[in-house]
């Protein structure tokens, strides 16, 4: 099911920045809905995506949780939740490049790039879609925490601004996924970025102490964008930490911040770019 863009009446040359503007602002809403339209025909698809990052909670809770030690004796799920938080944004990074790619392998972008709208509006549209997508998802991780016992300990302004940090993570990864899908060259693209998702994942403070790894290792999980959004969200909510004595970790705030604007600084751009050169 596709949806059709708006009709655009032609117009001067010398359109206006405004009027150009508004006209890329439709057809991102467009490419929403369109985006949006396909979810709502694939419930459990969306349900499953949802639900994946809850089975994984609910794998190291139970199975795990009791062999591995809680900064300050605290709750195991406390610990693990912002953690968790982190890692469901970063399992997002496949769910946008396999759309894109399976886009792009139907002839779906060939035509969108063939209509007479804005460039940039089919890899934002398809942004602002995940990024809903993943409002959602975080919520139900958040529903499920609190019935598995986790709790925040701040005020709502606190928790607020480490669900800000969750969703900022979460939209630089998605330039990631958008241009990884961009220049994929088959599936074999898609399930090598799959296999290294989990990697990336755990080379982090998500599930242990970088301290325990050897000195180069917990250096690089240190340094890992997802270990600052981790262990910032953890200061947010009031949940217990592994902390740190590496500059990274004493300013992990302000890391959360700058790792994603660095690379939606990068990838933003070089995913517009290359939409806009495909085929040529």
């Amino acid at each position: 099911m596709t949806t059709a863009a708006h009709p655009r009446p032609a117009g001067p040359s010398g359109d206006s920045v405004l009027s150009r503007l508004g006209w890329a602002l439709a057809d991102t809403w467009t490419i929403t809905r369109r985006d949006l339209n396909h979810w709502a025909l694939r419930p459990g698809t969306v349900a499953l995506g949802w639900l994946f990052p809850v089975m994984i909670v609910l794998m190291f809770g139970s199975l795990f949780g009791g062999a591995i030690s809680v900064p300050d004796g605290g709750e195991y799920f406390e610990f693990l939740m912002p953690g968790m938080f982190a890692m469901s944004v970063l399992f997002g990074l496949e769910t946008t490049m396999t759309a894109v790619t399976t886009d792009a392998a139907r002839g779906v972008t060939d035509r969108f790039r063939s209509m007479p709208m804005s460039s940039s509006a089919v890899v934002s549209g398809r942004c602002v879609a995940d990024m809903l997508n993943s409002a959602a998802g975080l919520s139900i991780m958040v529903g499920a925490g609190l019935l598995l016992g986790w709790r925040w300990h701040g005020g709502p302004g606190s928790a607020l601004a480490a669900v800000g940090l969750l969703l900022l993570l979460r939209f630089a990864l998605l330039w990631v996924g958008i241009f990884a899908g961009l220049v994929a060259r088959g599936p074999e693209s898609v399930a090598a970025v799959q296999i290294l998702v989990w990697p990336i994942g755990f080379l982090s403070n998500v599930f242990v102490d970088p301290g325990t790894m050897p000195g180069w290792l917990g250096a690089i999980a240190e340094w890992n964008p997802l270990s600052a959004t981790a262990s910032a969200t953890r200061g947010l909510f009031g949940n217990p930490g592994f902390g740190g004595e590496s500059w990274t970790a004493q300013h992990a705030t302000l890391m959360a911040v700058v790792w994603p604007a660095l690379l939606a600084a990068v990838f933003l751009p070089l995913s517009v770019r290359t939409f806009i050169k495909l085929g040529r």
